[in-house]
């Protein structure tokens, strides 16, 4: 499958940013290799599909069974191109993943422009997605600095807060729910003192925008998410449960130092009403599709369901 330069990117600059600093329960009942799979009691929690992204790339069809094998119950997309997710139309991959028992929750719209919108919303919508997700600043916004191994964008909040409110008015309109993703650099300070994250949280309407928690990167960008649940009731719908190992890198759920436990306590404060295992970046020879299965069976440490 084609991959957009804004992905590819993307991901490079992912990977160069962090290096600056069993498998699920047996079935009851086997299910035939080529039988539809029906969602289970065993099936529970999200996963975001960037996790797996090369695999979609290869085989998307066969990837997504996996990800139903693994226990996940419903699903976050980031492979939309050209009117398509994962080279399906929105009608047909909704269907598919119906077949397999998934439930299509939230689609990261990276390429996303205020001219742009409608139709991409409409081919959201048209998937079977409740959450349209801006997952960094928006419309070449998006920096990456090589020298420093950082992120960041190139306008002020007071314009990404613009725009992120005229996308998620659009949003309401197309019958869906606009949320804008973090990582670290939404938490640090501008020239000015203004804190992005917090600037976008005072300046939109929950009506029309809410947010993504990615946990790791808060977590990376020395901020506590506790605090913001307190501060911000409410306005956080879909969390990106991703855990942090000793080094400082991606790791399985439940194979980092994040305190997922205590975060959890609070997901009615937070508002969360779905959460999605996320890991980047794989490390020591362990592969996405084998991560995945890890952080299944981690989440149940913590109390996910």
């Amino acid at each position: 499958m084609k991959t957009t330069i804004t992905k590819s990117l993307f991901s490079l600059c992912i990977a160069a940013s962090l290096f600056s600093c069993k498998d699920s329960k047996e079935k009851k009942q086997e299910v035939a290799a080529d039988a539809p799979r029906e969602t289970t009691v065993e099936n529970f929690g999200g996963l975001a599909l960037y996790t797996v992204r090369d695999d979609m790339g290869e085989n998307a069809k066969e990837t997504l069974k996996k990800v139903a094998e693994a226990g996940y119950a419903y699903i976050e997309a980031a492979g939309y191109e050209d009117g398509k997710f994962y080279d399906m139309s929105p009608e047909d991959f909704r269907a598919y993943v119906s077949e397999l028992g998934l439930s299509p929750i939230s689609s990261h719209q990276s390429s996303v422009t205020l001219e742009n919108a409608e139709q991409m919303m409409a081919d959201v919508k048209a998937a079977g997605f409740e959450y349209f997700v801006i997952p960094i600043p928006p419309m070449g916004l998006f920096k990456f600095d090589e020298a420093t191994k950082t992120m960041g964008m190139t306008c002020t909040p007071a314009e990404l807060s613009e725009i992120v409110n005229e996308l998620g008015k659009k949003a309401h309109e197309a019958g869906l729910k606009l949320l804008y993703h973090n990582h670290d650099f939404e938490f640090m300070e501008d020239e000015n003192g203004v804190v992005p994250i917090d600037y976008l949280l005072q300046n939109s309407d929950p009506r029309y925008v809410n947010f993504q928690m990615d946990l790791y990167w808060v977590t990376k960008a020395n901020a506590d998410p506790l605090a913001y649940f307190e501060k911000y009731p409410g306005r956080f719908k879909i969390w990106h449960v991703k855990d942090m190992d000793e080094q400082g890198r991606f790791a399985p759920v439940g194979r980092g130092k994040i305190d997922f436990e205590e975060i959890l306590a609070q997901k009615e404060l937070s508002g969360m009403e779905y959460y999605m295992v996320e890991q980047d970046m794989t490390f020591d020879g362990l592969k996405p599709l084998e991560a995945i299965q890890i952080s299944h069976e981690g989440l149940k440490t913590f109390g996910f369901d």
